[in-house]
């Protein structure tokens, strides 16, 4: 008989720091990907600001979110798995989760940017069919950050080009399982090994770009850390400083990400540097102290934005494309301040009904299957 484990237990507290942080995250993503796609690069209010601080790096932010907040709740859960049955029941019930809260909303904008490319696509700014049915095979299967890597540069990837960090992130969370239950103990060190092994390193293609997972590792060995003591120590000491000063360290990690965003990520030890900046961050987020940002309509603002980041970043593409489109069919193609509003309304409204209509319902049903599977398989161990 295996031990019985809690598969299902309810998910650790959600931080609203961390929140915080996603809201920032997207927001930073948003604004680096208008630039071009939906402004022009003769912007200068624009212009002048990416050569300033470039928020690219968000999508390092994302990344050591997600290594922190999976492995907050999945680390334990292996821990407590003494057989393989235990670790195929705990890994199932994890990856049925993921399934539900990430595919359905990935699945249906990889389609509606197909659907573009055919039907709504008369200043072509969504490619052509062919291009994006393999953009769309490539993010449905998880291999968007490879097939980027293979075509970047050379020919245009498709109006999902953004999916590349899903891909990475999917990857992530397929072998985070098994790598657990396989060392143990030892997975802190294994990953420490890893991030300091990568730091030096200068990448001269894309391919360390594109499977960049430093802050991915951070994000995770600050979840092994958070248990201890030690953890909360820097946060407590924060906390008792006045208010300004409280939000000083994060004030300067947010701006040093936009300064590290507009150097790139080529030069030598670049990508660790914007690694180590996230998952500063994260920490600090992670403290739950009031670290990041003060109450008040920005916290509120990027509450929301934090909350609804997924659909944000799957949706911020074509939306802009789309918002273009209709801006070329009005015979406006040039209209700067159309094309922004349109294109930021689109994205809001459209992120809100996926977040309302199928991300949030899907993720409660898929909670509702894990949860059937795990008392199905817990009855059967007896």
């Amino acid at each position: 008989m295996t031990n019985r484990v809690q598969l299902n237990q309810p998910a650790s507290r959600r931080l609203p720091e961390i929140e915080v942080l996603r809201g920032l995250a997207v927001a930073g993503v948003i604004v680096h990907h208008s630039y071009g796609n939906l402004l022009p690069t003769t912007n200068q209010p624009l212009t002048r600001f990416m050569h300033t601080l470039d928020y690219g790096t968000g999508v390092d932010l994302f990344f050591a979110i997600s290594g922190f907040v999976i492995a907050r709740t999945l680390l334990p859960a292996i821990t407590a798995s003494r057989t393989r049955r235990d670790f195929t029941t705990t890994a199932c019930v994890f990856w049925i989760r993921r399934a539900w809260r990430l595919l359905p909303s990935a699945w249906l904008w990889l389609a509606l940017c197909l659907a573009g490319s055919a039907w709504f696509n008369r200043a072509g700014l969504f490619g052509d069919v062919a291009t994006n049915a393999w953009a769309g095979l490539a993010g449905a299967l998880d291999f968007a950050n490879i097939r980027l890597a293979l075509v970047f540069g050379h020919s245009f990837y498709g109006t999902s080009f953004a999916w590349w960090s899903l891909s990475l992130e999917e990857q992530f969370y397929l072998l985070l399982p098994p790598a657990a239950f396989l060392l143990r103990r030892r997975l802190p060190l294994v990953l420490m090994a890893l991030v300091v092994l990568q730091f030096p390193l200068r990448p001269h293609t894309l391919w360390p770009i594109l499977f960049r997972n430093q802050a991915i590792l951070l994000g995770v060995l600050l979840a092994c850390w958070q248990p201890h003591p030690s953890f909360r120590r820097a946060g407590e000491w924060l906390a008792r400083w006045p208010a300004p000063a409280r939000w000083f360290p994060a004030a300067c990690l947010i701006l040093a990400l936009g300064a590290l965003g507009v150097a790139g990520p080529a030069p030598r030890c670049m990508i660790g540097l914007i690694a180590l900046t996230s998952a500063a961050l994260v920490y600090l987020a992670a403290q739950d102290t009031g670290l990041i940002l003060q109450a008040g309509a920005a916290r509120r603002v990027m509450l929301w934005l934090g909350a609804r980041s997924y659909a944000l970043y799957l949706i911020h593409i074509p939306a802009f494309f789309a918002a273009r489109e209709i801006c070329f069919r009005l015979g406006a193609p040039g209209n700067e301040l159309a094309a922004a509003f349109l294109g930021l309304a689109l994205l809001l409204i459209a992120a809100e009904l996926n977040w309302r209509l199928l991300e949030n319902p899907l993720r409660r049903r898929g909670a509702r299957i894990a949860q059937r599977y795990a008392a199905k398989q817990a009855s059967a161990s007896f």
